[in-house]
């Protein structure tokens, strides 16, 4: 099992936070990892992305030119990142904000109303969860029990009883992909 993502959005909408998340999850399940983080100095509003490559071998290289599954959470991500789907391959993206929706015919395509489940859950910081919980649902990679455990690996002990909550959002996640 090899899975190549990126994820990209604006700075302080969880995009790093997803990722370093996804990585834990795939170390809890003893897969070779890697984990580069792309972001301005502009930590929050400017554009930021990470890949994410969980394998079952070694991995060659942490730089890729395309991706098995490509999430993008605003229209810049979106324009950057949508050629760089793997013909067969997935693209999500949460469709706030986004004014010219993907057009490739060749690849799997989920548009997501992330922002609004998160308002829906009367807490905007459930957001990144619900795409994580998107993200899982279209491509399994790694369980929800190991992101939970990545999850608890990277919170700070003082944020451990928002665990329940974000589990919470990680399954009205995967309730926003139609297959």
């Amino acid at each position: 099992m090899k899975a190549e993502i990126v994820i990209a959005g604006f700075g302080g909408q969880g995009v790093l936070s997803m990722g370093k998340i996804l990585a834990y999850s795939g170390l809890m399940e003893d897969k070779e990892v890697s984990w580069l983080p792309s972001y301005g100095p502009e930590q929050r509003g400017g554009t930021a992305n990470v890949t994410v490559i969980l394998n079952d071998e070694r991995i060659s290289s942490p730089i890729l030119n395309s991706y098995d599954m490509v999430v993008v959470l605003n229209q810049q991500s979106l324009d950057k990142f949508e050629s760089k789907v793997k013909p067969g391959g997935i693209l999500i993206y949460d469709n706030y904000g986004i004014h010219m929706p993907p057009t490739r015919k060749d690849i799997k395509v989920y548009s997501i109303a992330a922002t609004e489940a998160s308002i829906e859950m009367k807490n905007s910081k459930t957001f990144n969860m619900i795409v994580l919980g998107a993200m899982l649902k279209a491509n399994p990679m790694v369980t929800i029990e190991s992101v939970l455990k990545g999850l608890k690996k990277t919170l700070p002990e003082r944020h451990w009883h928002l665990l329940p909550l974000n589990e919470e959002a990680l399954k009205k996640g995967a309730t926003l992909i139609n297959d």
